[in-house]
């Protein structure tokens, strides 16, 4: 699957999540034996670990067909690199999606201090770019944050490892940014 299919499932998943008209999620007995054999996703969500979002109920997807990578505030390290990279390369993956969403408890605590304790400390790092960058922009700043983190880790997964740099020219990768409004269910491209 291309990455303009991948992304009209998603959208298609979306739709039916907000609408509350939900596909039968293949999750039975068949599937999971199917499954042992090897995956086969369609595409890579790289979201919060927020529990208020998960991708396979935002999308309404079933067993194998998203490969789903989560931290506090989708941050970037290279144990989450990797595992995307494997992704693009093993299963052929051709589209990942960066998931934020409104009210984000990471960037909040990047707006709230430069430092946090023990290794929250690493999160609050990593987001301080994004927060910084979002200072500068008219409106809200909390969701101009929650925006700017998105994007910044799309670029960075743009630049940042030359297994996704080579498959976007070569084999169609994309990336995209999308926030979820969490009372709504709605997902929103940043296109």
């Amino acid at each position: 699957m291309d990455a303009y299919q991948a992304l009209e499932q998603l959208i298609a998943g979306n739709r039916r999540y907000v609408s509350e008209k939900y596909a039968k999620a293949d999750i039975g007995i068949k599937k999971r034996s199917e499954l042992a054999q090897g995956q086969e996703p369609f595409a890579i969500i790289l979201g919060c670990s927020d529990s208020r979002i998960p991708p396979e109920i935002v999308f309404d997807q079933g067993l194998g067909q998203l490969f789903v990578v989560r931290t506090a505030g989708q941050v970037v390290d290279a144990v989450v690199l990797g595992s995307i990279e494997y992704a693009v390369e093993h299963l052929d993956v051709r589209l990942i999606v960066v998931m934020g969403h409104q009210d984000c408890g990471a960037v909040k605590a990047a707006l709230e201090s430069s430092q946090g304790p023990w290794h929250i400390d690493s999160l609050i790092q990593s987001i301080t770019p994004a927060v910084e960058t979002a200072k500068n922009c008219a409106g809200e700043l909390l969701p101009n944050a929650i925006k700017a983190n998105i994007e910044q880790t799309v670029e960075k997964l743009q630049s940042a490892s030359p297994l996704l740099k080579k498959a976007i020219t070569t084999k169609g990768l994309q990336i995209v940014g999308a926030v979820q409004n969490i009372s709504k269910g709605s997902v929103t491209l940043l296109i």
